[in-house]
């Protein structure tokens, strides 16, 4: 793979990186759409193609570049096709700053080293040239003012920055509003991208469908009524009702 191009995982970081914090925006949804940019890039690369939901190994020859042929391997392993929610809901420890520092080795970004609280060692990330940025920032620009169906490579960086929530960070505000509908609408340009980009989504909405669950269930729990210590050897003192006396009941079963 020439290396003269940045890969969509690239780009993708790169939109994400706020030039005035040297953050990344949505941290979380940026390490799936991460893994699902790898994807994009080795279909794009015909080194894997899509069979229904899954992804299939079609050319298991190293592209060159180590971070995606490690997931290239890593497909290959499984021997068989493998559903791409399966793929982006797995763990990806540290996929976030091995791009960051592939980036600054490339000279893209440069590390800014700061202290949090004055205590806690932070690293932010400033873009070297924002050039480049802005150079990324204009296909989306153009493919949303213009309406003219994008290239499949800006197609399903479209697809991703709107499957990790970048759109907001992107097009803020009201005015923004519209620019992050055709956002959304471009994941249909781009089959390989609307796949990995609905993956995303499902994982997002499994973890949070997950965790609303658990406390639905938990709030569905009745609650046992506190119970005041009696003295050793007496008996409880029976409650009282409308003056009706109420035989107390026992709270084990």
């Amino acid at each position: 793979m020439s290396r003269s191009r940045r890969t969509i995982p690239e780009e993708l970081l790169l939109l994400a990186l706020d030039p005035a914090t040297g953050t990344t925006a949505q941290p979380q949804s940026l390490d799936l759409g991460l893994a699902g940019a790898q994807l994009v890039e080795l279909a794009l690369a015909g080194r894997i193609a899509p069979d229904g939901d899954r992804i299939a190994v079609v050319l298991p020859r190293p592209t060159g570049d180590p971070t995606l042929d490690s997931a290239l391997e890593l497909l290959r392993r499984r021997g068989s096709p493998v559903r791409a929610v399966n793929w982006i809901g797995g763990p990806r420890l540290g996929l976030r700053q091995t791009y960051l520092t592939h980036l600054e080795r490339c000279g893209m970004v440069h590390a800014v080293e700061n202290q949090m609280c004055g205590v806690l060692p932070t690293t932010r990330y400033q873009a070297t040239d924002t050039a480049v940025s802005r150079q990324i920032r204009a296909r989306l620009d153009t493919a949303i003012r213009t309406g003219t169906p994008p290239d499949a490579r800006t197609a399903a960086l479209a697809a991703l920055a709107h499957a990790v929530g970048l759109g907001k960070h992107l097009y803020p505000g009201n005015e923004g509003r519209s620019s992050r509908a055709r956002l959304r609408d471009l994941i249909r340009h781009d089959p390989m991208g609307g796949l990995v980009a609905h993956a995303v989504m499902d994982v997002q909405n499994g973890v949070a469908g997950q965790a609303a669950a658990r406390r639905q269930q938990q709030q569905a729990q009745p609650q046992a009524p506190e119970r005041t210590p009696a003295a050793v050897g007496t008996a409880p003192a029976p409650a009282r009702s409308g003056g009706v006396r109420v035989r107390s009941r026992s709270l084990s079963h």
